[in-house]
């Protein structure tokens, strides 16, 4: 496909990055010159310099020929217009914005992104896709990632294998021996920053981080397994009341009886403006680096820190700071720059959230061809981990796993039919309308698509 991105910063660059990797022609348009030459540097796409809301910018970006624009500019107006301009002018079919002002969001002024009135097709909101990937992390403890799949029927854990797992360096086969009766199936890890898929004669190791598709009914006993029995956390710190901090406060409010959440946010009219927002929680106007600060907040008590401010150094201190009061927390830090992860060991942080990646997969998944629906990426898009659904005209239909002969790096880990959870085996035959969740290997996303695509866009 011909797909224009408008914007070079840490998003647009992944973007352009992964779908250059899948051989899609692809043009990147920003303001900044030098975000430029760095693209064209380092990537195979053609970069230009300019405003991207310019019809005449996009014009010579290709725009008359393109079949899809991605704006993600740092400014939401720019990428409203983006949209608007390449819909009337050159008839872009597909349009995707990134719009992070909530008040753009709020749902009674919905009908303002139409194709009469703003045509954007898609509107990414990353705080607000933010806030529900942490909202699921904390009810699923003893997970770095959980990610729902069909409807919420499946879905795919990531498990950090440590001293208390018991399943370290057992072999695969043997695991469904001990748990026949376990729905779940461990298709990688990722071992020394690469991703290993893992056959049936392998084993995982002490560090690894697992990747494990299950039938969600058995999210408890899946960590269980895995010697991971911690209790839900109901005493929560959120430092900074931001975008995400106070979306995700709002969340569990709903979401988990007789939470205890308090905020802590620098600024005070924010502080205000939250608080009055919010039913439950307590807001704390504070720096979260200030010690007295977090003992107003009964820092000792707080059973899980998530540091959510727009400043990483503030993030991984503040982390740093709560786990002086007490070891056996927990603790999340945002952080959108990636060379923290070298230190997350080392100062004792749980887990580092980007919000990069959230973003760039909740794009991939509308860039697909065919019925895939959601799509999560790992180690900047060389693996994916994709729902899709089969339709008539798949080729998999009435095949079995075994005669279907796919690619060594296409893994099959549920199927949702109808209301069954599956965990295929070689002799699982494909029906039409399987829900099916799998990993794949970038490489191959071309014979992904033609297994499930519809029809029209073959």
């Amino acid at each position: 496909m011909n797909i224009i991105v408008c914007g070079a910063g840490r998003v647009g660059y992944s973007i352009a990055k992964q779908l250059s990797a899948q051989s899609h022609s692809i043009t990147v348009i920003d303001q900044s010159s030098e975000d430029i030459q760095k693209i064209n540097e380092s990537i195979d796409v053609k970069g230009i310099v300019g405003r991207a809301s310019f019809p005449s910018v996009l014009e010579k970006a290709g725009a008359k020929e393109a079949d899809m624009i991605i704006a993600v500019t740092k400014n939401d107006e720019v990428n409203m217009i983006v949209c608007q301009v390449a819909h009337s002018i050159f008839h872009v079919t597909k349009k995707i914005a990134r719009i992070r002002s909530q008040d753009y969001l709020n749902p009674k002024y919905a009908k303002l992104f139409s194709k009469i009135e703003l045509p954007v097709d898609v509107i990414i909101s990353p705080e607000l896709e933010v806030a529900k990937s942490l909202q699921r992390k904390l009810e699923a403890p003893g997970t770095l990632d959980n990610v729902p799949f069909a409807k919420d029927k499946i879905k795919m854990l990531e498990i950090a294998i440590d001293e208390k797992c018991p399943l370290v360096n057992i072999q695969l086969n043997k695991l469904t021996q001990m748990f026949p009766d376990l729905e779940a199936n461990i298709l990688g890890v990722i071992r020394e920053e690469s991703f290993l898929i893992l056959k049936k004669t392998d084993k995982m190791k002490l560090n690894d981080k697992a990747y494990v598709v299950i039938n969600s009914s058995q999210l408890n006993r899946t960590l269980a397994a895995f010697g991971h029995e911690e209790k839900i956390a109901k005493k929560i710190l959120i430092i900074g009341g931001g975008n995400i901090g106070f979306n995700l406060a709002k969340n569990l409010e709903k979401s988990l009886e007789d939470a205890r959440i308090k905020i802590i946010e620098k600024n005070k009219e924010r502080a205000e403006q939250i608080a009055s927002e919010l039913e439950n929680s307590i807001v704390i106007n504070g720096d979260g680096l200030d010690e007295e600060v977090l003992k107003e907040a009964n820092i000792e008590e707080i059973e899980t820190v998530l540091a959510l401010t727009d400043d990483d150094e503030n993030n991984v201190m503040s982390c740093v700071l709560a786990e002086k009061f007490s070891s056996n927390k927990r603790t999340i830090a945002l952080v959108n720059k990636s060379n923290y992860s070298l230190l997350q060991s080392s100062l004792k942080i749980d887990d580092l959230v980007d919000p990069r990646m959230m973003t760039v997969s909740n794009i991939l998944k509308h860039v697909h061809k065919g019925t895939i629906q959601t799509v999560y990426s790992l180690l900047d898009g060389e693996y994916e981990f994709i729902e899709a659904e089969i339709i008539e005209t798949s080729e998999l239909i009435n095949k079995s796993l075994k005669e279907s002969n796919l690619p060594k790096a296409i893994r099959i880990g549920a199927i949702l039919r109808k209301d069954d959870i599956i965990i295929p085996k070689s002799n699982f035959v494909f029906e039409k309308k399987d829900l099916v969740v799998f990993l794949t290997k970038r490489e191959h996303l071309e014979k992904v698509e033609s297994l499930f695509r519809i029809s029209s866009l073959v």
